[in-house]
């Protein structure tokens, strides 16, 4: 088992909120690792929807998520955090002079701990139906990571929220048939991505069947047909398909984390103002910090991240500037502004 160098901050979570952190604690001078399950940084953009174009993201009218988080990594990396992919945090111990952190494949000796770790382990929602776990990855997915692979084919999409309704607006113009069906009538989407769906609607680019649910999924070698039923009269529709996306959710789960004796509010850790729980020195940030007035977006995740980095500067040394100042003042970046304009004067 690895017995890693000490770090100031071990950052558990490397989405974009661990990343905005890793560069927020490089900008405030101190040391920071990363440490995620998952086998590239970047989190649910890279993993889930790296196709999907984010809108609420500022100084973005729209951005690819993987672009996204290709700057976020740019970002988060410039500083020279230690990042630890591909390893599942188990426990948390305090130390005389902080904590370590242990994985699967190591010890991390650490001053503090923020963990940005979204809602912790996603595991994708199923399809309660014959046929599901058959042909899951047989034309049967629960995420969209090549968008081409749905060219000219007849596709079913599954749900109601803002993955499902975002996932027929991307694919309407690539598929040769489109269907959308949720159990009931109300959405969990945003305003304006229903409006986009509605007037595709009516231009005849998708098809849109309510209260209705998947009865069982055909085929053998790949997904052939579907059979679906009205939950209201229990009459069943079968038509042939080429693929199924099950956007239905995902259930969210800590995992060790919720046995560190932190304060929690079901999937979430209760924070203060300051980004800190219960135990001192450790901080959460982005999704998986909870408190009263919480906006689940990726930016407020880039402003708790920066509240919860400052807030651990002044844990590691309490003698510290609480405000930063602006990076555009920095000694750092104005050295690296004028590096590169002497270049491009050569």
């Amino acid at each position: 088992m690895t017995e890693a160098e000490p770090r100031d901050l071990t950052i558990i979570g490397g989405g974009p909120t661990g990343l905005f952190a890793a560069f927020y604690a490089g900008l405030r001078g101190i040391s920071a690792r990363i440490i995620d399950t998952m086998p590239e940084l970047g989190g649910q953009l890279s993993a889930l929807y790296p196709e999907k174009y984010i809108y609420d993201v500022g100084g973005f009218p729209r951005v690819l998520a993987r672009d996204l988080a290709k700057n976020l990594i740019e970002q988060g990396t410039q500083f020279g955090a230690d990042i630890r992919l591909e390893e599942q945090v188990e426990s948390l111990i305090r130390e005389e002079n902080g904590f370590t952190v242990t994985t699967d494949r190591g010890r991390y000796p650490t001053r503090t701990v923020l963990i940005a770790g979204g809602k912790g382990a996603f595991a994708a929602r199923k399809l309660e139906c014959p046929g599901y776990d058959d042909l899951l990855g047989k034309g049967v997915a629960h995420h969209v990571k090549d968008p081409a692979l749905y060219e000219g084919k007849r596709v079913l999409v599954v749900g109601g929220g803002d993955s499902a309704v975002d996932w027929v607006l991307n694919l309407k113009d690539r598929t040769e048939r489109l269907i959308l069906i949720h159990r009931r009538e109300g959405f969990r989407a945003h305003a304006h991505s229903m409006a986009q769906m509605r007037r595709a609607v009516e231009d005849g680019e998708l098809e849109l069947l309510l209260h209705r649910e998947v009865r069982e999924l055909h085929g053998d070698d790949c997904v052939r047909a579907v059979t679906i039923f009205d939950n209201r009269t229990n009459e069943d529709t079968t038509f042939e398909v080429d693929a199924v996306l099950a956007l239905i959710g995902f259930k969210p789960d800590l995992g060790p984390i919720a046995s560190w004796g932190l304060e929690l509010h079901k999937n979430t850790i209760a924070v203060n103002h300051r980004m800190e729980t219960n135990i001192p020195g450790v901080f959460a940030a982005g999704d998986i910090a909870s408190y009263d007035g919480k906006l689940e977006l990726i930016v407020t995740g880039f402003s708790e991240a920066a509240m919860a980095v400052n807030h651990a500067v002044h844990t590691i040394n309490p003698k510290a500037r609480y405000n930063p100042g602006h990076s555009t003042n920095l000694k750092l970046f104005k050295e690296r502004e004028e590096a590169e304009a002497a270049a491009i004067e050569v």
